[in-house]
């Protein structure tokens, strides 16, 4: 069977949240895809630390620029935004799909936005501007399990 979908993380600022993103890949079994320049010196022996075990476990792919990974584009493009047009509820994931998460300090440039294939929001009841970018993605990797759970 092929992945359920892969996370993608453009341009982290911070290391303990790849790290997170790490662990949430291994344990639903996704490819991570990490969109350099990082905030912080990228490295295994780093992501190794930030992961616990989980790093050495991780599918990792390693681009060192956007273009990069355009170019080497793992499947259709879905990109987690609190400017999405579609609710994370009403989005019809399929296979393959690579979530796409934007730097924690600014999300992603208008045309990284523009390039992505799906725009889906967390609707946010509570009235807070935004989730760390390792807690959208858990959300939305379980909402694509549970939605391609049977078609497998």
């Amino acid at each position: 069977m092929s992945h359920y979908v892969q996370i993608a993380a453009f341009e982290p600022d911070l290391a303990p949240n790849l790290g997170s993103l790490v662990r949430l890949g291994v344990c639903f079994d996704a490819p991570i895809h990490v969109i350099e320049p990082c905030g912080f010196p990228f490295s295994l022996k780093l992501l190794r630390t930030r992961a616990l075990d989980y790093g050495e476990k991780a599918e990792l792919h390693h681009h060192n620029s956007w273009d990069a990974f355009e170019a080497a584009k793992p499947g259709r493009l879905v990109l987690l935004t609190t400017k999405g047009a579609t609710d994370l509820w009403d989005f019809e994931f399929q296979h393959g799909d690579c979530l796409l998460v934007g730097r924690e300090s600014a999300g992603v440039p208008d045309h990284v936005h523009e390039a992505a294939d799906g725009r889906v929001k967390i609707a946010m009841p509570g009235g807070g501007r935004s989730l760390n970018v390792a807690i959208s993605a858990a959300i939305a990797i379980a909402e694509a399990h549970r939605q391609l759970r049977d078609l497998a």
